[in-house]
């Protein structure tokens, strides 16, 4: 049986109830920017770039809370007005090596190009599956532009799934890019 929260929408069984006044992660942005795909959830750690975060397009939108978020604003409407245009924000590659050495191939594919799984996967000498995974685990998506990224036959997977919103997001940046 569903149980009602406090605003009468259901959660299912197992799940347990969220208390008012409980944090949630949506509080940990900086800003949160309406795009035409999404909203994006921008996180800072000090003078770092942490995270973006494909948001639901109807989560309201936040002002940035600090400089650098600003900044990062600035940068992703620029994006988003000229595809071409080169992010340039301090961030780090936290992840693995083996992460780290895919999201560097990934940074090379300019704006409007497009490259497999395998060739990635070739480039770094490894096997398509895991620059997958690499790609998956990217925390700052668009700056390491791992939507550049498809499959030998198709688009691919993106933010660890195949098919729904995500893909969508994925069709709508490549499109921007005409790629």
């Amino acid at each position: 049986m569903l149980q009602r929260d406090r605003h009468l929408s259901f959660i299912p069984p197992g799940v347990p109830e969220v208390q008012v006044g409980a944090p949630s992660l949506l509080e940990a942005f900086h800003a949160k920017l309406s795009t035409p795909f999404a909203v994006l959830g921008i996180r800072t750690s000090g003078e770092l770039l942490a995270g973006i975060e494909y948001l639901p397009r109807g989560v309201a939108p936040l002002d940035p809370v600090n400089r650098l978020a600003a900044k990062v604003c600035r940068q992703l409407e620029r994006y988003l007005d000229d595809p071409q245009f080169k992010f340039d924000l301090p961030y780090e590659f936290n992840g693995t090596a083996f992460q780290q050495r895919v999201w560097r191939a990934i940074c090379a594919i300019p704006s409007g190009k497009t490259l497999t799984y395998l060739e990635i996967a070739r480039q770094i000498e490894s096997a398509p599956r895991p620059v997958g995974g690499a790609c998956g685990a990217n925390r700052i998506p668009l700056v390491i532009p791992c939507h550049r990224v498809v499959a030998s036959h198709g688009i691919g997977g993106f933010m660890n799934a195949r098919g729904g919103a995500p893909i969508a997001i994925k069709q709508w940046l490549l499109r921007h890019e005409s790629a």
